[in-house]
């Protein structure tokens, strides 16, 4: 599983319809308003997790 780095929700890699990549890592999302907000400003929400 993965985590959603908007919501922190869990989201299975393998149905996820929302998907997202950055600095070469695929990111996985809930619903397409999440994936936006992640397009927007992937760094703000990819800093925050490592």
């Amino acid at each position: 599983m993965a985590k959603d780095p908007i919501c922190g929700m869990e989201v299975d890699e393998k149905t996820a319809q929302y998907k997202s990549e950055h600095m070469g890592k695929t990111y996985y999302f809930c619903a397409a308003g999440c994936k936006a907000k992640f397009d927007e400003d992937p760094a703000k929400y990819v800093g925050m997790h490592h």
